[in-house]
């Protein structure tokens, strides 16, 4: 890395956690996840602190755990898209960013959808676009199963890429009301043979759509585009068609692998590395002093991991029944079982056991080297915090991180809800701003201006199709 580039400006989210188990609901500080009040309150934290934008994750179907429902963790969520509606008129500068799935959905819907909230929030929406292959979830749509997982992002790829259509179909055309003359759209002259307001037409394998959208150009032209996947697919989706990419990578080194690895793919779609960013989610816990902290961080590790919880997150690795086993006592003697995951449904994390048999072997490994009961080796894998120390050593190594590009800022995960983000907000991003890494106040309206990121051109990018090269 250069030494002599202009030090980077870091970008910050708030996350409102979701239904896992880093919320410690519990806790007798902890709110409500369905009361509006909730979302009010950790909103007007994210904007008082300057963040960037908020984000909603999306859960389609209650999860189960051995045929029954997993109430271990938060249970239920109002619709994002409700949700952020509501926050765009208790808010003026936060961004509205919401999880809305390409499998289960139509594009004519959730473009309008995310238009209408762009237009509601003065061009503040983002749209985090992921997918879904169960026919568990599936079934709530009366899909089960109709989707192949192989095929998930060629039907988000061409979801997309209608929506985008959608989205530019009112480009040249002007909203100019003339009373006097009694047309709505003086700013349409037939004469001229302006276009159609709203007409669009896709055909592809997924999709055959006509007819004219009717929400006229949103105040972005086009909703900030995220992306979730990690894996090479997901990536390269990522690199054609997103503005923002979230990342799993919580250490620098892997980190710096993923930066250098999706900035590196850019190029192919005529792209520029500062055309996406990458934002990991973050967890942190703040004390007075470090030593303080690190006792705290303990705490918290051992509420968000239950004996129970450790339990069922076993129960997801060796896809069988561990309700015998005592949690803190040795991991199972037995080896996994290899088939498609039938104990855990509706959580897509058990797709990330590509070998179960080789990560139980890893996590026995842990348990021996560090004497650890399956509960503690549960807890080292799955729960430990992003960042922890004093507010100092924490903006140091959030500086550090964005600096040595392992990302270009963190959306922040606070285990307490709504209120957990108040330190964080009071204490870290003032030594921030005092470094110059982050702003005192917002500069511009939009989302995009807070990120950064320029206006589309209307056609651009689209379509997105992997490996090859935008004209």
């Amino acid at each position: 890395m250069s030494t002599d580039r202009p030090r980077k400006q870091i970008h910050l989210a708030a996350h409102f956690p979701g239904v896992n188990n880093t919320t410690v609901w519990s806790d007798p500080r902890s709110g409500s996840h369905i009361e509006f009040d909730s979302f009010v309150r950790f909103a007007r934290i994210a904007e008082r602190a300057k963040f960037d934008f908020l984000f909603l994750a999306e859960g389609l179907r209650l999860r189960e755990q051995g045929g029954q429902i997993y109430d271990l963790d938060v249970v239920g969520r109002p619709d994002t898209f409700t949700v952020l509606a509501a926050l765009a008129g208790v808010t003026e500068r936060l961004g509205l960013t919401g999880t809305i799935n390409s499998t289960f959905n139509e594009p004519y819907e959730v473009a309008r959808q995310f238009a209408t909230l762009d237009h509601l929030s003065d061009g503040r929406a983002a749209w985090n676009v992921v997918t879904s292959w169960d026919a568990f979830t599936g079934e709530n749509f009366r899909r089960g199963g109709f989707l192949p997982q192989e095929r998930r992002y060629e039907r988000a790829r061409a979801f997309l890429d209608a929506a985008t259509q959608l989205f530019d179909s009112w480009d040249g055309v002007r909203v100019e009301p003339d009373r006097a003359a009694g047309r709505f759209l003086a700013g349409l002259d037939e004469r001229d043979a302006a276009p159609t307001p709203g007409a669009f037409a896709v055909r592809d394998d997924d999709f055959d759509i006509e007819g004219h959208f009717n929400v006229p150009t949103s105040p972005q032209g086009r909703p900030v585009i995220f992306q979730a996947g990690d894996s090479d697919a997901g990536r390269e989706f990522a690199a054609a068609s997103a503005d923002a990419i979230f990342s799993m990578h919580g250490t620098l080194a892997a980190g710096q692998a993923f930066y250098a690895d999706v900035k590196g793919r850019l190029a192919r779609y005529g792209r520029r590395p500062e055309d996406l960013l990458v934002l990991p989610a973050a967890t942190f816990v703040l004390g007075d002093t470090a030593e303080q902290a690190h006792e705290q961080a303990a705490l918290i590790r051992r509420q968000q991991v239950s004996g129970a919880t450790a339990i069922a997150f076993a129960e997801q690795l060796w896809n069988r029944d561990l309700s015998g086993y005592d949690p803190d006592g040795p991991l199972p003697d037995v080896d996994p079982d290899p088939g498609e995951h039938t104990i855990s449904r509706g959580r897509a994390s058990v797709r990330h056991f590509r070998d179960r048999i080789a990560v139980a072997a890893q996590w026995r490994e842990l348990a021996a080297a560090k004497g650890l009961s399956l509960r503690e080796v549960v807890i080292e894998v799955t729960a430990r915090q992003t960042f922890v120390g004093t507010a100092q050593s924490v903006a140091d190594d959030i500086d550090r991180y964005v600096q040595a590009d392992a990302s270009d800022g963190f959306i922040l995960v606070p285990h307490i809800t709504p209120d957990g983000l108040a330190d964080f907000a009071d204490t870290v991003v003032p030594i921030l701003q005092e470094r110059g890494v982050f702003r005192t106040e917002y500069t511009g309206t939009t989302l995009r201006d807070h990120l950064g990121l320029t206006r589309p051109t209307p056609g651009s990018r689209r379509p997105a199709r992997f490996g090859r090269v935008a004209s």
